[in-house]
């Protein structure tokens, strides 16, 4: 059925996608104080109005992307590529041609699957997409399918290390979405993050550190409706990450992302429980 539906014109599943949108918002209310309470505390100077306005933009964003997302089980790739559009790509294609791996930190910003499924088209390394395994066996098995279709390789968190040793002799772009939040046990790093304290993982100082990799930024923005342009911007040069527990990675992307958002409010993902766990007095 997933497929079938798949398989419709954009035209009719953005139809769908508005009927989608009109249920998360008016009936169901998904998640409703989350996104007003996410929204409210990460832009305090903003009238309700404002904050009213961008939450409903976000939840027919949010609708939109399940359908696009849908679409990746049959979308051909000159179709995708038409979409999707990318600036100053050249900075990973220069290392990747000099045999150098690059780790890209990206977010829940624009649509964050096109962006993984576009990019096997653009660059000529293999893209790896590090993700976290669904605890439903049948989305599992449905997510991987769709994220691989057009070529990329998806990877398990807890497998990053051995992936990477394993390839360690082939440029590759390993592709983080750095703005999750971890489990209360594993955090090791706060900051203020969208005026809220805030956790972020460190991988990505761990791994620049031990691989000696260049890290780039990802930011979104959607053109328009179907449309998405992504943005790199470096990091971390080629083995300057020397120390993982300056965490001068994460936190020189913590500060890009709040910019993007900022400037992009609603194409973020506001109903994702990011500040759910509080900062310690002693942290």
């Amino acid at each position: 059925m997933l497929q079938g539906l798949s398989h419709l014109p954009f035209e009719f599943l953005y139809l769908l996608a508005d009927f989608v949108y009109f249920l998360l918002f008016y009936v169901v209310q998904y998640r409703k104080k989350v996104v007003y309470s996410n929204l409210k505390n990460s832009f305090p100077d903003k009238s309700t109005a404002e904050i009213h306005r961008i939450a409903k933009q976000f939840y027919h964003n949010l609708a939109d992307i399940i359908f696009e997302i849908l679409k990746l089980g049959s979308i051909s790739v000159a179709e995708l590529q038409r979409r999707v559009s990318y600036q100053n790509w050249e900075l990973l294609q220069e290392y990747t041609n000099q045999g150098t791996s690059v780790i890209g930190l990206s977010s829940h910003a624009g649509n964050w699957e096109w962006e993984l499924a576009a990019s096997t088209n653009i660059f000529s390394a293999p893209m790896d997409g590090v993700y976290k395994p669904l605890s439903n066996p049948f989305f599992e098995v449905y997510m991987r399918f769709l994220r691989s279709r057009l070529g990329a390789y998806p990877v398990r968190m807890k497998e990053v290390l051995r992936h990477l040793v394993l390839h360690r002799q082939e440029p590759r772009i390993l592709c983080l979405l750095s703005d999750q939040i971890p489990p209360r046990g594993e955090i090791q790093y706060w900051t203020n993050f969208l005026n809220q304290d805030t956790a972020f993982y460190v991988g990505a100082d761990k791994l620049a550190a031990a691989f000696k990799y260049p890290v780039v930024f990802v930011g979104a923005e959607r053109i328009k409706r179907g449309y998405y342009q992504f943005t790199f911007q470096l990091l971390a040069e080629k083995g300057s990450v020397t120390n993982p527990e300056d965490y001068s990675v994460i936190e020189a992307y913590a500060r890009e992302l709040e910019k993007w958002v900022q400037r992009y409010p609603a194409d973020y993902l506001w109903s994702h429980r990011r500040w759910k766990h509080k900062r310690p007095a002693d942290a």
